[in-house]
């Protein structure tokens, strides 16, 4: 098991007018779960590679422990790649597709076999071994494809969006299995994903990205409680954080007349045109007069919670706000309710910049 350290590394395509990846700076520790999470095109997919040895490192160096591995080839890099169509060896039985890298590096049979049935006994696949990969079901492959990495007992596992292909059920039991599997082995993961609650729910640190440049690596919740700009804070969460363009005006943030109390370090900085977000869960319904004016249009009933979705015609507000509140009691279709919130939940952001203004 190793570290994984990213300097300055770059992709630029041949014939393209910008770099995929400009030149990411990222340091992942021994044993972390790193989830790089962002939308289609964003370069996540790109950066995995480079790490794999699959795309070419323009400038800059990659390391795996104390390695330089930047011009190094993909099979002496020691990790292990799951790929999102599972890539099995449909002539092969579930045993020999797990086995075949080590057959391949001349692993004697009993040990391979060894390796084989312990990977197979810890993803639940004992008794699938002798079956053709036909025989099984999405969930089933990809359990096989984890498998066939784990038998090769590498430095890093390399996960490009390995659930994409799973019914929504199968995605979150499989993405359980292999979070835990991670804990249990304790191998370094860099995991590509677009999802994100997948990264929330997976990842150690989640690296956030846009057009191949970093915006923001933390913690799960520091994400979630502290984006660091506009397109951190409209990514995470689900559903995202209602942002609303406002004027800063005596340290309060004012949307066409109606108010929204600041934190006291976001009312020091702002100035002129803020952007502020709420997220569903910090709405505070109040009497009519009080707060915004919002007529709900959808609700959408999940047993313990609800969520109002609803529109409000001042100018600056989005087309669509969004509220949870109890399952129980809730506002109907047609109906007016008015929304306030407190000061600590409140996100504000410089609109120009986009940078985070809220302590």
């Amino acid at each position: 098991m190793a570290s994984v350290s990213f300097e300055k590394a770059q992709r630029w395509y041949p014939g393209a007018d910008t770099p995929a990846v400009p030149g990411i700076d990222l340091e992942i520790e021994d044993g972390e779960f790193m989830v790089l999470v962002g939308p289609s095109g964003c370069g996540k997919s790109t950066t995995l590679r480079m790490l794999a040895g699959l795309e070419e490192v323009n400038s800059g160096a990659i390391r795996i422990g104390d390695k330089e591995v930047t011009n190094v080839p993909p099979k002496d890099r020691d990790i292990a790649m799951v790929f999102q169509n599972y890539a099995l060896y449909p002539h092969m039985s579930v045993r020999d597709n797990m086995g075949f890298a080590l057959k391949m590096a001349k692993t004697p049979t009993e040990e391979r076999n060894k390796r084989v049935e312990e990977a197979a006994a810890m993803l639940g696949l004992t008794e699938f071994l002798e079956r053709k990969p036909k025989a099984l079901s999405g969930g089933q492959r990809q359990r096989v494809a984890m498998g066939r990495a784990i038998v090769r007992q590498p430095q890093v596992f390399c996960m490009d969006e390995p659930l994409s292909n799973l019914d929504a059920k199968m995605r979150v039991q499989t993405r359980t299995d292999i979070a835990k599997l991670q804990q249990d082995l304790g191998i370094t993961t860099v995991y590509v994903t677009h999802d994100q609650v997948e990264a929330m729910t997976m990842g150690d640190r989640v690296a956030v990205m846009k057009l191949g440049v970093l915006q923001q690596v933390d913690s799960p919740l520091k994400l979630y409680d502290k984006p660091a700009n506009l397109f951190v804070a409209g990514f995470i969460g689900s559903p995202q954080m209602n942002l609303l363009e406002a004027t800063a005006k005596d340290g309060k943030a004012v949307i066409a007349g109606y108010t929204l109390p600041v934190d006291p370090g976001a009312a020091k900085r702002m100035n002129g045109a803020v952007t502020v977000g709420v997220r569903p869960e910090n709405w505070r319904v109040v009497s009519s007069g009080e707060g915004l004016p919002i007529t709900v249009t959808v609700v959408e009933e999940l047993g313990a919670d609800a969520y109002v979705h609803g529109t409000c015609d001042l100018e600056g507000t989005p087309g669509t706000v969004v509220v949870r509140v109890g399952g129980r009691q809730h506002p109907q279709k047609g109906e007016v309710m008015h929304l306030t919130t407190d000061p600590e939940h409140v996100h504000v952001f410089d609109t120009e910049s986009g940078e985070r203004l809220s302590d």
